[in-house]
C-alpha cells in the first residue's frame, strides 16, 4: 500500500510540475510519471487518491480557472483564451466552460461570478500565474509576529557580517539613503501612494482583479484619502480573516518566478509590513524636514500600547 507522505510528496511534484508550465506544454502525464519512477497508471493512481481527481481533470479545472479569471480581466476574445487553455476550438472550449460555470464564457463574462471550481483537494488558480494550495500547517498572528521578530535578529546579524569587509572611513561616512530594488527618486506623493497602493494591489490580487498601477502617477491627496478610506480597511479585513481562521500559512506557486516559488499569506503580510516600514521612514522624514514633526519618528509601540 502507498504511503500517505509518498502520495502527498508525489501530489506536490505534479502541482509544482503544473504550476511551472501554465503558460507552456505541459508535460505528458507519462513523462511525469517517469520522473517520479512510476508507470503511468500506477503515478493516476497515487495523484487521483491525494487530489480526489485524476491529473488530467485537475488540470483541466486549474487551466479553466485561469480562463475564467483571464475573461474577467482583459479585453482577449473568447478564441484567445480557449486556445490558451489548451482547447482547440471555441466550441470545445464552450462546452467545458459551460459544464464548469453554467454559463457560456462571453455570457459569463457579462455577469461574472467567482472563477474558483469546486474541487475536493482545495487546489485553485491564483492570479497572477500561479496555483493556491491549502496550508500543511496551522500558522497563529503569534507565530507570524516571532517570525518576523527572527528575521529582525537574523538580517542584522547579516547586515554586521557583511559590514566586517568595511574600513573604519566605510563604516563612519555619512549615509546616503539608498532606495535600489524598492523606489526610483520617489517623492514624498510617490511614497504615499506606493504605501496605499501596496495595498490596494494586494487587495486586488485577493479578489482575482488586476491592479492599474497608472493611479499612483502623480495622484492626488484626495485620491489618496478616497483609496486608502477603501483599500486599508479591506486590507485589515483580509488580514484578520486569516488570522482568525488559522490560513497565514495557505500557500500558493507563483508560476510567473522562474523556477516557481511558494508564498504564504503570513509572508505576504511580512513583505508589505517590511517595505511599508521603509516608505513610512522615508515619508515622516519629509515631513520633518517642512517643519511637520507631530507624528515623531512613527514608532508604533505607543500606539500598539495605546490600542490594547
Amino acid at each position: 500500500m502507498q504511503s500517505v507522505s509518498t502520495s502527498t510528496d508525489t501530489f506536490a511534484a505534479f502541482v509544482d510540475s503544473l504550476s511551472s508550465n501554465l503558460d507552456g506544454h505541459a508535460p505528458r502525464a507519462d513523462e511525469l510519471a517517469a520522473r517520479a519512477f512510476f508507470s503511468r497508471s500506477h503515478f493516476d493512481r497515487i495523484v487521483s487518491a491525494a487530489a480526489g481527481e485524476t491529473p488530467a481533470r485537475f488540470r483541466r479545472r486549474v487551466l479553466l480557472e485561469r480562463a475564467a479569471h483571464r475573461l474577467l480581466t482583459s479585453d482577449a476574445r473568447v478564441l484567445q483564451i480557449a486556445l490558451e487553455a489548451g482547447y482547440s476550438s471555441n466550441e470545445a472550449f464552450t462546452r467545458a466552460f459551460r459544464r464548469a460555470y453554467g454559463n457560456a464564457p462571453a455570457a459569463w463574462r457579462s455577469a461574472p461570478k467567482r472563477t474558483q471550481i469546486d474541487s475536493p483537494n482545495g487546489v485553485h488558480f491564483h492570479p497572477p500565474g500561479g496555483l493556491r494550495l491549502p496550508a500543511r500547517n496551522e500558522v497563529s498572528s503569534m507565530d507570524l509576529l516571532l517570525k518576523m521578530v527572527e528575521h529582525h535578529v537574523w538580517l542584522i546579524d547579516q547586515i554586521v557580517d557583511r559590514a566586517a569587509r568595511l574600513s573604519d572611513e566605510r563604516l563612519d561616512a555619512p549615509i546616503e539613503v539608498s532606495v535600489e530594488g524598492v523606489d526610483e527618486n520617489p517623492t514624498l506623493r510617490s511614497l504615499l501612494s506606493r504605501l496605499i497602493g501596496q495595498m490596494d494591489m494586494w487587495n486586488a490580487a485577493l479578489a482575482g482583479r488586476s491592479y492599474d498601477f497608472g493611479v499612483e502617477r502623480g495622484e492626488t491627496i484626495a485620491s489618496m484619502r478616497s483609496r486608502l478610506a477603501e483599500a486599508g480597511s479591506i486590507f485589515v479585513a483580509h488580514v484578520r480573516d486569516v488570522a482568525e481562521q488559522g490560513r497565514l500559512d495557505e500557500t500558493f506557486v507563483d508560476a510567473i518566478c522562474d523556477p516557481p516559488e511558494v508564498f504564504t499569506y503570513g509572508g505576504m503580510i511580512a513583505h508589505v509590513l517590511t517595505f511599508a516600514a521603509h516608505r513610512r521612514t522615508l515619508a515622516i522624514g519629509a515631513l520633518h524636514s517642512v517643519g511637520i514633526t507631530d507624528l515623531g519618528s512613527g514608532d508604533p509601540m505607543k500606539w500598539v500600547a495605546e490600542a490594547a
